[in-house]
């Protein structure tokens, strides 16, 4: 499932460092704006516990995680959406991404230069919505220019659609998000077609020296009044603590490090999960002696198109799916054992795949 997160915010605010430490890529991180030129793009693996305790039980030959994409993209300045700096490529990058990471500089260091010059992550954040957003505007009025003869004419659905661009429209002109809009069914295909920038949800990622990464600091509490009506996810990271992190050769090292910071989790592994449930996934498990896998699933998906994820074949020839809850499966031990409890479900086409359920597909093709 090609789902990704976009990684952005203003040049040197520390994206390419993170990215680095989330894919294991080496993008170029250097100090000074435009080092990622071409957006890095770096599949990472879901660090998921669950998968731990299935292959204690089930003792497979092989664990597979579930991975995502992250796309390291080039910095933003004042200007993007006339093409200032990298502006047109950044613009263009972006609205490949299913949603936002943005990176906000919260820490001080006078060795790093700040492209505005100061420390302020709410004027950052401001910067980008406000290129975002008038980049969107752009969209919108094109749209609307192309719906207007057709509003006129009595198109009913042309007039729906010229309607709710307007609405956008206005909501855009007031300097806010279209994802702060509610949109019901009917609107949300036309919303869709106009593939804007400000709908996809963001997750704002403070970025902090090692003295803040544990409680943050005066910059953190900034961005989480900022944004407390937004509804978003604000994440407290060093990135530069999680690129020490990676050089440890063991994982016990890296756990003594971690543990003399007062972390319990690299911010690294926080985040991907964050980034995940970002895109609307769930994960579901499949599990044998020859493998135990996690799959990827947006949320709401049928049994059939959980099936599809695997191969095509198991959708079209879809006859039923056999499913245990991984809590069940833990208690009572295997398979074997939850039929005996009654915690073994045969299921049809109509069945909503549940997070952490663990499925064997039966298929006639």
């Amino acid at each position: 499932m090609a789902l990704k997160c976009g990684i952005v915010g203003l040049p040197n605010v520390g994206k390419s460092t993170l990215f680095n430490c989330l894919s294991n890529a080496k993008a170029q991180s250097a100090n000074y704006p435009f080092c990622t030129i071409e957006p890095n793009v770096g599949t990472i693996s879901v660090p998921d516990p669950r998968l731990e305790k299935l292959e204690e039980i089930v003792k497979p030959e092989r664990v597979v995680p579930t991975t995502m994409e992250i796309v390291d993209i080039a910095g933003l300045v004042k200007g993007a959406s006339k093409g200032e700096g990298l502006g047109n490529q950044f613009l263009a990058n972006i609205r490949e991404t299913d949603a936002i990471i943005h990176v906000l500089r919260c820490f001080e260091d006078d060795n790093i230069v700040h492209v505005d010059g100061s420390v302020d992550p709410i004027r950052d954040k401001e910067v980008i919505d406000y290129e975002l957003q008038l980049k969107d505007l752009e969209t919108v009025e094109k749209r609307l220019n192309g719906l207007a003869r057709a509003a006129k004419s009595g198109d009913k659905e042309a007039k729906r659609a010229f309607e709710l661009a307007e609405r956008i429209k206005n909501h855009l002109e007031a300097g806010e998000s279209v994802r702060s809009m509610e949109f019901d069914e009917n609107e949300w295909p036309h919303v869709q077609e106009l593939h804007l920038i400000t709908v996809k949800p963001v997750l704002y990622l403070c970025n902090v020296d090692e003295s803040s990464v544990k409680d943050g600091n005066k910059f953190v509490d900034m961005v989480k009044e900022a944004v407390k009506d937004e509804g978003a996810e604000v994440l407290v990271i060093g990135a530069q603590i999680e690129a020490d992190i990676t050089e440890f050769d063991t994982f016990e090292e890296r756990q003594m490090f971690m543990e003399e910071l007062g972390l319990t989790e690299s911010g690294v592994n926080r985040l991907i999960r964050s980034a995940y449930k970002l895109l609307n996934l769930d994960t579901y498990f499949t599990a044998g002696v020859k493998e135990v896998r996690a799959w990827t699933v947006l949320k709401g998906s049928t049994a059939p198109q959980a099936a599809g994820v695997i191969h095509s074949d198991f959708e079209k020839g879809f006859i039923r799916a056999e499913v245990m809850k991984y809590e069940d499966f833990v208690k009572y031990g295997s398979e074997a054992a939850c039929k005996e409890a009654g915690k073994f479900g045969v299921e049809g086409k109509e069945y909503i795949v549940q997070d952490g359920d663990i499925m064997h597909f039966r298929f006639n093709v």
